[in-house]
């Protein structure tokens, strides 16, 4: 317990001086789960139980989605979402492809991390389209309509990855449930169109009852999840549409505030697990290459974004905070990495990479998106240099470092008046006490003097043949 309560206070703490520089707090729990993972401190030596929890936040996020989603603007966004998913992915796939060439990886490790590159995180740009308040608006809409269609190319990507590793390729199978998952989805929406809210059953009896009304919904949710798995579907996409079949009951309005606290904490743990995920020592050895990998991704992850984005419709503004949003790897590359190195279609290097990659790229999105939209409004206004919209854009938080600053400076200097102080009171001791004790000195021999001189001469004295006079 007492580790759970230090982890608690540290993701606090961090996500408070976060906040304080102006970023999002995730950040700060990311941070908070290397310090406190095993090649940190070593506060959590397991995972496990960790990555469990952080999966189930993944599950809720989904289903929360649902219940919030506008049926008519996910249909208006469906097609754009399939086109910009479609191109992000056969990127990728081209990108690591050349890549994998270059260094030398088997053509099937190319792929897989053509996969792990192409999807991004639902979470974290959730996260952020939310902090920014744009999540109902025009780029959340086509935000979470990639992201959606990202969720569900998971499915084949993890059928094709575990192939990889020497089992048999059923293309039929994985067409069947491609085709079966799009299908359920498209039919789901069509229905729900045409009617109008889903009456739940014993609606009068649970809706002001919280107890029932969080354990009902969660227990429907991971139903979906689990037969969603079994079926040969990823588990998200069954969260997602029992969120939807939510969203459109009676109950909708009664179980979102329940479950969004949930949600909250789970996905506190989500942004831990990846923070426990990075390896620092084979970062500290690979460094530069880290570096130079996780610039590629974000940049050119963003640049794609933008062009396919602007390319299928969208006004700048939209495509800009749309695809920064979408500009770093997703939570799912975890499971894809995972996955090609159980069946011995990744190797180890490889995979150690891919979570570094995509660990970091996770940790520096918030701040990068934070810091492209800040320097495209500012260099709106006029500011031709990128140095000028920079200093513009950060001047907040340069002004919060030079108070710091001064106020560092301020402690020095009247710590050093105290010190000299301290000295002069010290030396003037000193002498004082030196002053005294040379008085002591000066006086003692007189006294010695006196007693001689009074031991000499007595109250009577003697004549020549001792007597007395």
């Amino acid at each position: 317990m007492s580790n759970i309560a230090f982890v608690a206070a540290i993701a606090v703490l961090m996500g408070l001086g976060l906040i304080r520089l102006r970023q999002p707090p995730l950040v700060g729990f990311i941070l908070a789960g290397i310090a406190l993972g095993p090649t940190g401190f070593g506060v959590i030596t397991s995972s496990e139980n960790v990555n469990l929890l952080a999966e189930m936040g993944v599950l809720i996020l989904l289903f929360f989605i649902g219940m919030e989603l506008s049926l008519r603007a996910f249909v208006l966004t469906l097609r754009q979402a399939v086109l910009v998913a479609s191109g992000q992915i056969i990127a990728a796939l081209l990108v690591a492809i050349l890549i994998g060439q270059w260094l030398g990886f088997v053509f099937t490790e190319s792929i897989i991390l053509g996969f792990i590159i192409a999807l991004s995180s639902t979470v974290v740009a959730m996260k952020m389209l939310d902090d920014m308040g744009v999540l109902r608006g025009a780029e959340g809409r086509i935000a979470v309509g990639v992201l959606i269609a990202q969720d569900l190319a998971v499915v084949p990507m993890l059928i094709l990855v575990t192939s990889f590793g020497g089992g048999e390729l059923d293309i039929v199978a994985t067409s069947v449930r491609v085709t079966a998952a799009v299908l359920i989805l498209a039919g789901l929406l069509w229905w729900l169109g045409k009617r109008g809210k889903l009456r739940v059953p014993f609606t009068e009896q649970i809706e002001n009852n919280v107890e029932i009304l969080a354990l009902g919904s969660l227990a429907f949710c991971f139903s979906a999840a689990a037969l969603s798995g079994v079926a040969g579907l990823s588990p998200v996409y069954g969260a997602f549409v029992a969120g939807i079949l939510i969203g459109n009951s009676t109950l909708r309005s009664r179980i979102i505030p329940v479950i969004e606290p949930i949600q909250s904490v789970l996905l506190v743990v989500f942004f831990l697990s990846i923070g426990l995920l990075i390896d620092l020592q084979f970062i500290w050895t690979n460094l530069w290459l880290v570096i130079a990998a996780c610039i590629i991704v974000v940049t050119a992850k963003s640049a794609l974004n933008i062009a396919l984005l602007r390319l299928t419709g969208s006004d700048q503004q939209t495509a800009l905070v749309a695809g920064l949003s979408m500009a770093q790897i997703g939570e799912f590359s975890f499971v894809l990495a995972a996955a090609g190195l159980s069946a011995a279609a990744l190797s180890g290097d490889a995979y150690r990479m891919a979570i570094a990659v995509t660990a970091i790229s996770l940790l520096v999105s918030p701040v990068w998106t934070n810091l492209m939209r800040r320097v495209e409004r500012v260099a709106s206004e006029g500011l031709t240099t990128y140095r000028a919209a920079l200093l513009e854009a950060y001047a907040a938080e340069i002004g919060e470092v030079q108070r710091g600053r001064q106020a560092i400076d301020r402690s020095i200097f009247y710590g050093r008046v105290r010190y000299r102080a301290a000295r002069l009171a010290l030396y003037h001791r000193r002498a004082v006490r030196a002053a005294r004790a040379g008085e002591q000195t000066d006086k003692e021999p007189s006294s010695a003097e006196t007693d001689r001189t009074g031991g000499s001469s007595g109250p009577s004295d003697t004549n020549s043949n001792g007597h007395k006079t």
